[in-house]
């Protein structure tokens, strides 16, 4: 592991310093809002995109991280289309646009496709970011695993002249429905500076989390639970400029986070309106095996720039390695009595080496601006889910990707925007020979093994893009988009549930997305209003159904269409007063038997308003509130139950408050409040999910309190 030497490193920089956040440029939230670069992999005006695009401001982080340091809660409450928080590590459930998002950080990819396990959101501290970029709607502008859009974290840079600058930041969460075993620590702090050429950034965040509770008290169930989690990150980023236009950096990423408890789970049911929940319980009835979570990921990335590499051309080339170990929870799903085995627990190990060369081109014509895209990448991309007693659940499989792409844009006469673009991947997915397990659910439930003879699959895609955007009024600026997404992931779950002898035969080929866009921005004095309407279909999808025989959930490839609408409102009422809504629907189907879509890939409405009030510069509040609407698809089943991710979802609604007052030159204080009326609910996932132990309710009434100290 990398983590020795890096951590190291960055404890050295940073010294005891630990902060919160650097603010790492001058920019307003406005010219935040109208800066976007993953989306066509170079900067460009907002206005200029023709998609559906939210820009994640360092204000609205810094605000949000008062009331809950999840990243998974902060999306959620800002971006239209995304599924609501799941109140857990886990994103298990939590869609964009009713498919997966690709996760990156600065460009880099955090998710793990081949064998999604549903954590890549929680993969860096919020004080390390800059902005978030989400773009939505399948593209293949990253390659595999982007079939509901991009989450791209984008993390500080130095912003000092020369001089050190930093800030410290201490704070404790607890449960202000019962308190005793709540309170939770946090430090956090950053340290950014130049000398000449060279400019260094050091973030370092440490948190242990106390027992979570829920509006009655009780503890949480533990199923991918944060209660007594500790959580650690480092990250380092460091730069040198040869000159003007030349530039080279170095970034490292190191991020931890493991529930290390000594409790047990009381298991309810949610059919039955039961919660699962935790108790103190002696060693025998604790959670067995390795601390569930992420156990240690790592991230190098070295990127050279070269602003002028020939006439109008931009020079972009980047080379990244990742170290991926994520833990999951002890499952007697994957007991096997026959060898001794009374349950199991899987490990996802995913190690990504990569490289990418980008060129950007500009050409001004009479009238017409062009800008041209070029580059290729390659990754290879090894990931495997064996059990932690060494059994192999999923075989190792072996990814190699080459893609060439070109992407154009053309700005006429500076009102209409016209966008084109092709990538050509090929893909080699080697699996070497394997066996499947044996796993009994019960006595009378086990799958059957099978030897199944490996081989390479080959994927050729290529995919393209369009679309156009009209700015000459800004009451009206409509916009068309259409995008293909060419999608392999999660074919480890296709050979772990196999049940042929050869790969094959194994229904594992890729999904082509074709998504579809038409919206409109409008700005009017003070009020600025997004509506955007879209639908994606996929010849394959991944669905789940539950073989009674095995007692297994297998994959089932289907066709699918996926539909929806988001809108938002941003209204400045006053200079001190802003307010911020949302609503956004999505629904989907299987087209070959016209059956709706499960919640792991459809969520329900949500309603989301944010107000934002500054009275003075010293002092600032924010109110948001989330509503969750009802989703009630589903019939129940013969059993009297019913299936896999088909639970009737009834609405609920959260407020939170955040606060924070300046009370000295170099000193702030901040308090935050989750769930602010103590709402008793179980979240949208937990209300769907018939999987055992998910049944868990939302957090209770919780507070945070910390002090920022700046230098």
């Amino acid at each position: 592991m990398l983590r020795t030497t890096f951590s190291a490193l960055a404890i050295a920089v940073s010294g005891a310093v630990v902060a919160d956040e650097v603010n790492t440029n001058n920019d307003t939230a406005l010219d935040m809002e109208r800066i976007v670069v993953s989306g066509s992999r170079v900067f460009e005006s907002i206005d200029e995109v023709p998609a559906s695009i939210t820009i994640i401001t360092q204000q609205q982080i810094q605000d949000h991280l008062k009331v809950n340091p999840e990243l998974q809660s902060l999306l959620s409450q800002i971006v239209p289309g995304l599924a609501p928080d799941t109140g857990s590590s886990s994103n298990s459930g939590q869609s964009l646009r009713g498919r997966a998002p690709l996760v990156m950080i600065d460009g880099v990819p955090q998710s793990t496709p081949l064998r999604n396990g549903s954590l890549g959101v929680k993969t860096l501290d919020p004080s390390a970011i800059a902005r978030i970029e989400v773009i939505k709607g399948a593209t293949s502008i990253y390659g595999n695993g982007a079939s509901g859009g991009i989450i791209n974290y984008i993390t500080k840079q130095a912003d000092t002249d020369g001089q050190l600058d930093g800030e410290i930041s201490l704070s404790s969460r607890f449960s202000a429905v019962k308190l005793e075993e709540s309170a939770g620590a946090r430090v956090s702090a950053a340290v950014n500076g130049r000398t000449g050429d060279f400019s260094y950034l050091v973030t370092a965040s440490y948190e242990e989390n106390g027992v979570q509770r829920d509006a009655e008290g009780d503890i949480l169930g533990l199923q991918y639970g944060l209660s007594d989690s500790v959580t650690e990150n480092y990250f380092t980023k460091l730069g040198y400029d040869f000159d003007e236009e030349k530039r080279l950096q170095f970034s490292y990423n190191f991020y931890s986070s493991q529930q290390k408890t000594d409790l047990g789970d009381v298991v309810g049911d949610m059919q039955k309106g039961e919660k699962t929940y935790a108790v103190h319980v002696p060693p025998a009835l604790q959670k067995q095996g390795k601390p569930q979570g992420p156990d240690g990921n790592e991230n190098i990335t070295v990127k050279y720039t070269d602003l002028e590499i020939f006439n109008n051309t931009q020079l972009t080339l980047d080379a990244y390695m990742q170290d991926i170990e994520n833990v999951f929870f002890f499952s007697t799903s994957l007991a096997n009595p026959e060898d001794g085995y009374s349950g199991g627990q899987s490990i996802i190990r995913s190690e990504k080496k990569g490289a990418r060369a980008t060129f950007n081109t500009v050409a001004d014509f009479d009238q017409v601006q062009a800008t041209f895209i070029y580059g290729i990448d390659a990754l290879r991309d090894i990931t495997s889910q064996p059990l932690v007693d060494g059994r192999m659940w999923v075989p190792e499989m072996d990814m190699k990707s080459v893609a060439g792409y070109l992407q154009t844009k053309w700005l006429v006469a500076d009102d209409l925007v016209l966008k084109a673009g092709v990538r050509k991947e090929s893909i080699d997915l080697a699996v070497d020979d394997y066996r499947t397990l044996k796993l009994c659910r019960s006595g009378q439930q086990c799958t059957t093994p099978f030897e199944v003879k490996g081989d390479t699959i080959d994927y050729d895609a290529t995919t393209y893009n369009v679309g156009v955007k009209y700015n000459a009024n800004e009451l009206f600026s409509p916009f068309f988009s259409y995008s293909q997404g060419s999608d392999i992931s999660d074919v480890g779950r296709l050979l772990r549930s196999a049940t042929v002898s050869d790969i094959g035969l194994i229904q594992t080929e890729a999904s082509i997305i074709d998504n579809y866009e038409v919206g409109f921005n409008s700005q009017l004095d003070d009020v600025r209003f997004e509506f955007a309407a879209y639908r994606s279909t996929s010849e394959l999808g991944t669905t789940n159904t539950f073989n009674s025989k095995t007692g297994i959930y297998e994959p089932v490839r289907a066709p699918q269409k996926i539909w929806g609408y988001e809108a938002l409102v941003d209204y400045k009422i006053n200079a001190e007063l802003n307010l911020v809504a949302t609503y956004s629907f999505v629904e989907g189907k299987n087209t070959k038997d016209n059956s709706y879509l499960g919640s792991r890939q459809i969520s329900p409405a949500k309603f989301t308003a944010n107000l934002n009030w500054q009275p003075s510069d010293a002092l600032s509040m924010s109110l948001s509130y989330l509503y969750v609407g009802n989703r009630k698809r589903f019939d129940i089943g013969e059993n009297g139950r019913y299936s896999v991710d088909q639970g009737p979802i009834t609405n609920y609604n959260i407020f939170n408050f955040s606060g924070k007052y300046q009370f000295a030159p170099n000193w702030q204080g901040f308090v935050g409040i989750e769930n602010l009326f103590n709402a008793d609910y179980f979240t949208a996932r937990a209300q769907s999910y018939t999987y055992g132990g998910y049944n868990v309710k939302g957090l209770g009434t919780t507070v945070t309190m910390g002090v920022t100290y700046d230098f």
